[in-house]
């Protein structure tokens, strides 16, 4: 029973190593096998009909994107515009004008967040990142928003790595500012690196108010947001951590939620120290 079910077990172990992030590179070797040589091509057959699927969503995700920046932008313009134009208009309609241009702001941010995450694939990764003075530097742009919640920005470890500069300054950053928004009045945020031989680990951890446990895997996927009403306070389209996940999985790394109570939530990212250079 061992040699019949040996092939069987062959396939199995080859199956459970597509992820969405090799779909174009993995392939069942369907001479290897035999006995599932026909099932070995028809699953690579859906393989590349997957990948080719998920290439044209992220085309259309950037196409569309691309076309709507121009006439957000052009909208902007012609509201800050008027709004310089008529410093006295009624209460009433400043206060309509605020609004629209909040919106605005929102959707031209969401587009600028759809349009980098469906060029992620073509960043380079060739880098050298030091992660503590990348931090400070974070902090230093989240002051304002900090300051005005009350909110305590601490540090502690260092790391070094190899990858896009842009994209983990992006993805600290939106982990960092998710943890200052959603915290408590008077809390605390405090960001860890731990070096390790060949890969680093990134702790975020805020005295906020958690997430239920059925919500901790479902944050990572675009447009999810736990508290709608709060995000809408702050602007979120529920795009922040979706790119977090789709940058840390471009690296070759992982992220989850470590640990979420009512007295607060950590959020974990495992990255390689090492990256091809190719992009």
């Amino acid at each position: 029973s061992g040699r019949a079910l040996k092939p069987l077990r062959s396939f199995t172990s080859q199956v459970e190593q597509v992820q969405l992030n090799n779909l174009a590179d993995m392939r069942i070797d369907e001479d290897a096998i035999s006995e599932f040589r026909q099932l070995s091509r028809s699953f690579n057959q859906m393989l590349e009909r997957l990948n080719n699927a998920f290439s044209a969503q992220r085309q259309f995700t950037g196409n569309a994107a691309h076309e709507l920046r121009t006439p957000l932008a052009l909208m902007q313009a012609q509201l800050e515009l008027f709004s310089a134009e008529h410093p006295d208009v009624r209460p009433e309609t400043a206060e309509f004008l605020t609004l629209l241009r909040e919106q605005m702001e929102r959707l031209i941010q969401m587009t600028r967040t759809l349009l980098e995450m469906s060029n992620l694939r073509q960043v380079a990764r060739n880098e050298r990142i030091q992660l503590a003075p990348m931090i400070e530097e974070i902090f230093t742009d989240l002051a304002p928003l900090s300051d005005k919640l009350g909110v305590t920005l601490t540090a502690e470890g260092d790391g070094i790595m190899t990858g896009s500069d842009a994209l983990i300054y992006r993805l600290i950053f939106n982990l960092t500012e998710n943890a200052v928004k959603y915290n408590r009045p008077g809390g605390s945020v405090q960001v860890s690196v731990t070096q390790e031989l060949e890969k680093l680990l990134l702790c975020v951890s805020d005295t906020g108010f958690g997430i239920p446990e059925v919500y901790q895997r479902s944050i990572f996927q675009p447009f999810f947001r736990v508290d709608k009403s709060r995000s809408r306070e702050y602007g979120g389209a529920g795009l922040g951590l979706s790119l977090v996940w789709e940058i840390a999985d471009l690296h070759g790394g992982s992220v989850w939620v470590e640990k979420s109570s009512e007295k607060g939530t950590t959020i974990a990212v495992e990255l390689p120290t090492q990256q091809s250079t190719k992009p």
